[in-house]
């Protein structure tokens, strides 16, 4: 044992805390890009490490103490440590306290992050700690218009195994309908907007209102938009989540997700801990037990790609509503999802809600951004789409978003197959809707392979809508 036992490492830890919200509290005067670029990150920091001034990945899977008091201390969670790579990691770190930072930017109050190992891990851990204690009649209040992954998260694992009653709201534009599904047996409201993969939006702020005046947190997930375009927190959201997958980490060499959470967040479930600071509570606790951890590599490739995350975000957001434009004036298509649209429902709440980030420092004025993916669905039914979706020769097919090339899947025979035809039905994803990720490419070269798969309908009896199809 060291001369003055455990208390020499708690006091050693009060320090390195304070260090680090005075450090927290610097970057919180920054500009969103400076942010993106350094995090917490700072001189100090790196000659600390050997003067690296980028973020070591530290790759080890757990930390070496300086003795038994160092260590009992660190496992009590009386002071900063990393322990093991399951529960912390100082590159994991660095993403989480940058997460905290973007999300949380223009928001007065106090945010904290928690990285994980993919968004659907992230959407886990954001709700299942309000489920922990079944009560027999207990519900969840959720837009039906979700990834397919949430759909069937919520709806097999939470309803079908745990018996959790799960309310779909059908239309998320649709404030009473929100307002009628709950009631005093609800545990939280959850929205994904824009959503993956039929781009409705939900208006933010009333949602919350009507979550906070019933008690209940709001959950909200930002994928698609990012912090670049949208941040929850600051229309009143409780809790963020992401996979930091998609847009974040655009380059595609890494999954991961994330959840971020504002502290005291509206809620009467679970221990003091859990309401002051909820992502804090998660990590430590329910994560730790859980494991699911995002690697120090993966971490590490996000924290580099968000160094960009605001321009690029700028940038494909105003090819996408180029590649919109075309195809809501092409003869095959039937109809274009994109927020930016003013045919899409919706877009005046998306005008609201999705502005780039510090625009005005470009611009001279606010501009509306929103976001790298839309869909459309071609006349002619499933198999018409599936014609054009087979000619594509420059966009990938594959099931992935967020990426800096351009990607189209079908999500009725991918993202959302698993939901059956009711499901889909619910969540309004008909089977001859493409979704199309628009990249970093010229427009002119998206918009041409566009024309070429979509020209496979001019003289084809599949322009005509076949018995079954819709």
């Amino acid at each position: 044992m060291s001369e003055h036992g455990v208390a020499e490492y708690v006091a050693r830890g009060e320090a390195m805390a304070a260090a680090e919200a005075q450090q927290r509290a610097v970057m919180k005067t920054k500009k969103f890009d400076t942010i993106a670029v350094h995090g917490i990150y700072n001189m100090e920091a790196a000659l600390a490490n050997q003067g690296s001034i980028v973020e070591p990945g530290y790759l080890s899977s757990a930390e070496h103490f300086e003795n038994s008091d160092h260590m009992e201390a660190a496992l009590a969670y009386l002071m900063p440590a990393w322990v093991y790579s399951r529960i912390a990691n100082p590159t994991v770190h660095y993403l989480e306290e940058t997460l905290a930072l973007l999300e949380g930017y223009g928001f007065e109050g106090d945010v904290s992050a928690v990285a994980t190992s993919s968004g659907m891990s992230a959407v886990f851990m954001a709700t299942n700690p309000f489920l922990e204690k079944p009560d027999p009649g207990i519900n969840i209040v959720a837009s039906a218009r979700c990834y397919g992954g949430t759909f069937m998260l919520f709806g097999e694992r939470y309803g079908a195994e745990r018996g959790v009653d799960i309310r779909w709201v059908r239309d998320p534009l649709d404030l009473g309908e929100w307002a009628d599904k709950i009631d005093g047996n609800t545990r939280f409201v959850y929205g994904e907007t824009p959503s993956n993969p039929s781009l409705s939006v939900m208006d933010i702020a009333a949602v919350a209102n009507i979550a906070h005046a019933a008690g209940l947190p709001l959950i909200v997930d930002s994928t698609v938009a990012t912090p670049a375009l949208t941040r929850p927190l600051t229309f009143g959201a409780d809790i963020v989540v992401h996979s930091t997958t998609k847009s974040m980490t655009s380059s595609g060499f890494a999954i991961g997700g994330a959840v971020i959470a504002r502290h005291d967040i509206t809620t009467d479930i679970g221990p003091d801990e859990m309401r002051e600071n909820f992502a804090m509570y998660v990590k430590l606790l329910p994560f730790r037990d859980h494991g699911p951890s995002v690697s120090p590599f993966n971490a590490l490739m996000t924290i580099n790609d968000l160094r960009t995350l605001r321009h690029r975000m700028d940038s494909v957001s105003s090819t996408t509503m180029q590649v919109a434009q075309y195809l809501e004036g092409h003869d095959h298509i039937d109809r274009v999802a994109y927020p930016g649209v003013e045919s899409m429902p919706g877009h005046d709440v998306a005008a609201r809600m999705m502005w780039l980030v510090d625009g005005v420092d470009d611009y001279g004025t606010e501009v509306n951004r929103y976001g790298h993916l839309l869909s459309f669905e071609v006349k002619g039914g499933a198999a018409a789409a599936r014609k054009v979706f087979d000619r594509f020769e420059m966009i990938w097919r594959a099931t992935d978003l967020g990426r800096i090339k351009s990607v189209a899947t079908i999500p009725a025979i991918s993202t959302h197959q698993q939901q059956g035809d009711e499901g889909r039905e619910l969540a309004a994803v008909p089977p001859n809707l493409i979704r199309l990720n628009v990249g970093g490419e010229h427009p002119d070269d998206i918009i041409a392979d566009l024309d070429r798969a979509l020209a496979v309908l001019d003289h084809s009896s599949l322009a005509t809508p076949m018995r079954g199809d819709s």
